[in-house]
């Protein structure tokens, strides 16, 4: 049976983690304001549900030619989710802005070069969905488009709290970074339950 509450779980904690997005977007509505970095973030959930589709459709298909594949990738996206969580854990407080003013083309462009999204689709796909819905287009379809409007909604919230994330970045590095890394290392375990 389908657990929503693990796939919501693992959707929601990758998507609130810091990631190309959420920085990008909690510093341009710092620099600019949120009004001014509203077609950013309609860029990256474009670009986002691209991503997502894509992945949807390569994980559908190779797990239905390789059905040895899985553990791999399994294995593959909870290494990466551990790399992920060091890298949260030891990360400073400071946190490096790009002061160009970037709009929708930025926002879709830089989905097809960040790796936290793939990992996002490929582990939610072999670890979740493909489980109980491959091969089963209209529910895959759907899926991707959850994603990638999970992953929206949390660089929306970045981007209006971006002032406030800076401040709390800033004062409780270390405690911040530390419950996110677990969060990740949590992600990470969950998918082999």
């Amino acid at each position: 049976m389908f657990s929503w509450i693990h796939f919501l779980s693992y959707a929601v904690i990758t998507a609130a983690t810091p990631g190309p997005n959420n920085i990008m977007s909690m510093s341009n509505a710092g620099r600019l304001g949120f009004r001014k970095s509203v077609p950013f973030n309609l860029g990256i959930w474009v670009g986002f549900s691209a991503v997502m589709l894509l992945c949807t459709f390569f994980c559908n298909s190779l797990s239905a030619l390789l059905p040895k594949v899985k553990t791999p990738m399994l294995i593959v996206g909870a290494a990466y989710m551990l790399y992920l969580a060091w890298n949260t854990f030891r990360s400073s407080s400071v946190i490096e802005e790009n002061h160009s003013r970037m709009g929708f083309l930025a926002g879709l462009a830089l989905q097809f070069i960040n790796p936290k999204i793939y990992i996002y689709c490929i582990v939610s796909m072999e670890a979740y969905i493909l489980l109980f819905y491959q091969g089963q287009w209209d529910i895959l379809i759907l899926f991707a488009l959850l994603l990638a409007f999970i992953g929206f909604v949390f660089t929306v919230c970045w981007a209006l709290f971006g002032s406030v994330f800076k401040l709390l970045f800033s004062r409780y590095a270390k405690i911040t970074n530390t419950i996110l890394a677990l969060l990740l290392v949590y992600c990470a375990v969950s998918l082999f339950l």
